[in-house]
């Protein structure tokens, strides 16, 4: 299930707006996280009733999250996640929910394709989450690696 040359141009443009955009914006972390979750939940169910309707299924790569290679060894914190949830600047979240669907929509890849795409973007999220100690650190700017 490769890509076509068409979908990895467009894929690559879906790339560098979410990297220019986050960075523009110095997106926190748990923000970023929001707004992929809530993607690839759509992307997800979209795709089950797809599979449901075709009798077809797809590897766990694009069913699942990836696996999170770092974890910390810090105590695990209790967050209060109604605070940090009235905290993140929803605005901030609308221009990268918008952002992502109108590129979606725009390079018209696969439901497939859509959801490896944010898969990569949602492991590099859950790493740098898994290795924060306090709530400050979800608000800390996402790191996104220069080869990224």
């Amino acid at each position: 299930m490769e890509p076509s040359a068409g979908d990895v141009d467009g894929l690559v443009n879906l790339q560098e707006r979410m990297v220019n955009l986050i960075n523009q914006l110095n997106m926190p972390l748990v923000e970023v996280s929001l707004v992929l979750q809530k993607h690839i939940k759509g992307l997800g169910q979209s795709l089950d009733e797809y599979l449901v309707s075709t009798g077809g299924t797809v590897p766990e790569r694009v069913s699942q999250p990836w696996p999170v290679s770092e974890t910390s060894t810090a105590p695990p914190s209790n967050f209060p996640l109604e605070k940090v949830l009235s905290i993140v600047d929803h605005q901030r979240m609308d221009i990268l929910e918008t952002l992502i669907r109108v590129t979606l929509i725009e390079i018209e890849v696969s439901l497939i394709d859509g959801i490896l795409a944010l898969r990569a973007w949602e492991q590099l999220a859950r790493t740098q989450l898994s290795l924060a100690s306090g709530p400050g650190q979800l608000f800390s700017p996402l790191e996104i690696p220069e080869d990224w």
